[in-house]
């Protein structure tokens, strides 16, 4: 650990140490590395604006991440920006390579932070980096620190919803908790978090009978089912069996006849369904097809 600590003050002090460019050598750097691939050129760039991500990196010290990954992120996001960088714009690269050193680190922190994933969207990841900013402002500035006037406050502000603020609040108000962490004192005999998680499923066995019953109940149907005659069957799955049913008058055109001869033949199948099932499997008598 010493010997890291000690290659992480080395970086700094030689990132610190670095000479600034100006205007002309940094434009002449980018235009060797941009048209000719200089690797050597790439390198003076990158060297000479170290300092600017290890500045930017320690905005972001306070989000509990170690210092080391935070420059390590921004660095990434310096060698896309000279991979991006367009000399002939006549922008500075350090002024191009912030907003990509910015963002590199906040990808890093979204990602790094909470096990729960946050900040998906570019109104949630502005709500994520201003919420406590916001928040400490708006408590100077009013006497009202009821906790839905600031939360409505800082909605306003950003742009999003009074649910979504309130959401990130309560997120960055606590850390993350394990569903093995103790309820109550540590001990051998204390219960877990995921103890008293409730499972919506069945029980293996009301699902097993859930299962006969309905194969029961299937056979059944099907057997009765071979009372009835070629069209009244028909008519019945259509009307009734099939996912997407069809209407009286539909089902009327398709055979020639009226919706009305069709409700009929409908009303007379399943009368003489109920029937069948009655006689030969009684138990069904409370719970037939209807």
């Amino acid at each position: 650990m010493a010997d890291i600590a000690g290659i992480r003050r080395q970086f700094i002090r030689t990132a610190m140490e670095a000479p600034f460019l100006a205007r002309d050598e940094e434009r002449g750097l980018a235009v060797r590395w941009k048209d000719k691939r200089d690797e050597r050129a790439l390198h003076g760039l990158i060297e000479a604006h170290m300092r600017l991500v290890i500045a930017i990196a320690g905005r972001f010290r306070h989000y509990g991440l170690p210092m080391a990954d935070l420059i390590q992120e921004g660095h990434v996001g310096l060698m896309e920006a000279a991979a991006r960088f367009e000399p002939d714009r006549e922008v500075r690269f350090s002024t191009y390579a912030t907003w990509w050193i910015r963002a590199s680190i906040q990808d890093y922190i979204l990602r790094n932070w909470s096990i729960v994933r946050g900040g998906t969207s570019s109104a949630q990841k502005t709500l994520f980096f201003n919420l406590r900013r916001l928040r400490a402002r708006l408590m100077q500035s009013t006497e009202e620190h009821v906790g839905d006037e600031i939360h409505r406050r800082i909605a306003t502000a950003i742009g999003v919803s009074r649910e979504d603020v309130a959401l990130m609040d309560a997120r960055l108000s606590g850390p993350d908790m394990s569903l093995n962490a103790p309820v109550g004192e540590e001990s051998e005999a204390s219960s877990e978090r995921m103890d008293f998680l409730v499972d919506g499923a069945a029980l293996p066995d009301e699902a097993v009978s859930a299962q006969v019953d309905g194969e029961r109940r299937l056979t059944w149907l099907n057997e009765a089912l071979a009372v009835l005659s070629e069209r009244e069957l028909r008519i019945l799955k259509e009307r009734r069996l099939a996912e997407d049913q069809a209407t009286l008058e539909a089902l009327g055109s398709r055979l020639g006849i009226s919706k009305e001869r069709v409700r009929q033949i409908e009303n007379r199948a399943l009368e003489k369904l109920r029937r069948a099932l009655a006689e030969r499997f009684p138990q069904t008598a409370g719970n037939v097809y209807a």
